[in-house]
């Protein structure tokens, strides 16, 4: 999906007492190879504290694991991305329910379904999305959810099969929609879109929400901010998602950073 056109903005100054929380950023992909330890300084400088880091496939699990065991403050969660099908083999759930029992991930993810791109098998993501759901209502974890196009459907498999709770990952759905997930036990994910000024619909639903219900996210390497639009994204830049939710909702950076960051706390158990 491409962006809106760039606003550039200077990067919002780190208070010294202000902890943020990525709580989506997929810091273990080759984008961060050569330069994966200058953006981890560059992220705590910055105020990012700690960040949850999704997978995608089975295939990136050990690297994923073993970043997270050597870098203080970051957290894992694995899981089968809905948009990889043609990654995920059919003993994939078995392993996952294996290693969630050797490993202890703060939450199962990246998961959901993406009715967006047609060319995928929409039964098969269905029966994909149920299997995993069963692995975290059985080990009692959150989930990290992908939902496009098809929230209804998503919010209706929730029903059937309840779990702890978890975030919607960039949230783009409608206020009834948020409140419905949020009434599951689940916090909204905003982040780089919520920079850009063209995108009022977004904003709007922001400004509507009850601060408990939100976090904050990066997605990075992708879905970058305005002030960095055509470049890779990074945690570090948080800040400016934060400043952003601050100026639609009218609110203290400051407050917000706590409300934030007390919600991911929550929703995943972070120490």
């Amino acid at each position: 999906m491409r962006s809106p056109a760039p606003e550039r903005a200077s990067m919002p100054t780190p208070h010294s007492h202000m902890e943020l929380v990525d709580t989506h950023c997929h810091l273990d992909l080759d984008a961060f190879e050569a330069d994966r330890g200058q953006v981890l300084e560059r992220a705590r400088a910055a105020g990012v504290t700690r960040m949850v880091l999704p997978a995608v496939d089975a295939a990136h699990w050990n690297g994923l694991l073993r970043l997270c065991r050597d870098q203080p403050g970051l957290f894992p969660a694995l899981g089968l991305h809905p948009v990889f099908l043609d990654r995920h083999g059919a003993g994939d759930v078995a392993a996952l329910e294996r290693a969630v029992e050797r490993h202890s991930p703060v939450a199962i993810g990246e998961i959901g379904l993406d009715f967006l791109l047609r060319e995928l098998d929409r039964a098969r993501q269905q029966q994909l999305f149920e299997a995993q759901l069963e692995v975290a209502r059985n080990a009692g974890l959150p989930v990290i959810l992908h939902v496009r196009k098809a929230h209804d459907q998503v919010l209706a498999t929730l029903r059937r099969i309840p779990v702890a709770g978890g975030t919607a990952h960039a949230f783009n759905g409608s206020l009834q929609q948020a409140h419905q997930y949020l009434d599951l036990g689940f916090r909204l994910g905003f982040g780089g879109m919520l920079t850009y000024a063209r995108s009022t619909r977004l904003r709007r639903l922001a400004r509507a929400l009850p601060p408990q219900g939100l976090v904050l996210e990066t997605d990075a390497p992708d879905m970058t901010v305005a002030a960095h639009h055509g470049e890779r994204n990074s945690p570090e830049y948080l800040p400016y998602c934060l400043q952003a939710l601050a100026e639609v909702r009218d609110e203290e950076p400051e407050e917000l950073a706590r409300q934030t960051t007390e919600n991911a706390r929550a929703v995943f158990a972070l120490p």
